[in-house]
């Protein structure tokens, strides 16, 4: 089954102000929200065909996906005086993620052995995009450090040219992360359900004793 991939935008705002601060401060914002898309089918078959279907449309692969990860990064940077040169006097990177995951209508109907091949996979679609997500976090928290410990540049401009620069590497350096996991995701994908699907079977036996 095909694996997530991450649609993201960077936007970082620049704001000019002319009053010193002793010190840089920074200020990370999250924010995460999940939604629900719902699927048919009555088998396995067609509970596969229903995610590749009805999933999310991925615009870098065009194709759709059993879940996905929405991320966009924005914030706020402050310039100051700082000794006749320009400093960044705060960053605040704000990180918006929307988590999109299966609701399967027949849940309930379905018998023991297909709930528990749907229980499964829809509890590792919903940790494959959480951490999505974590990694996300990660690296708002990576790109804020980076600003704050930029050099003061002789000028503003200077400055917000470094910004910039810093923006543009943090973003790649996450984009790259989440390919990296995604392909690791997808080498491991079957060994892993058939290990969870072995757990799940040794718990409800377990149980029903």
């Amino acid at each position: 089954m095909s694996r997530v991939h991450v649609s993201l935008k960077a936007a970082m705002i620049a704001v000019l102000v002319g009053f010193p601060l002793e010190s840089a401060s920074g200020e990370t914002v999250f924010s995460k929200s999940i939604s629900y898309f719902a699927i048919g089918g009555r088998t396995a078959a067609e509970l596969d065909k229903a995610l590749a279907t009805a999933g999310p449309m991925m615009k870098s692969t065009g194709t759709r996906h059993p879940g996905a990860t929405r991320i966009k990064f924005g914030g706020t940077i402050t310039y100051v005086s700082r000794g006749g040169r320009c400093a960044v006097g705060s960053a605040r990177v704000t990180l918006s993620t929307r988590i999109i995951l299966p609701r399967w209508k027949y849940r309930n109907q379905a018998n023991s052995d297909l709930a528990l091949v749907w229980d499964t996979l829809a509890s590792d679609i919903k940790r494959h995009e959480e951490r999505h997500a974590e990694i996300a976090r990660n690296h708002a928290r990576e790109m804020e450090k980076a600003f704050l410990s930029l050099k003061p540049e002789a000028d503003c401009e200077r400055m917000q040219a470094r910004v910039t620069e810093v923006s543009a590497r943090e973003v790649e350096s996450h984009d790259k992360d989440q390919a990296r996991f995604d392909r690791t995701e997808a080498a491991n994908f079957d060994r892993r359900m058939i290990r969870l699907l072995q757990h799940r079977l040794e718990t409800l036996k377990k149980s029903a004793r």
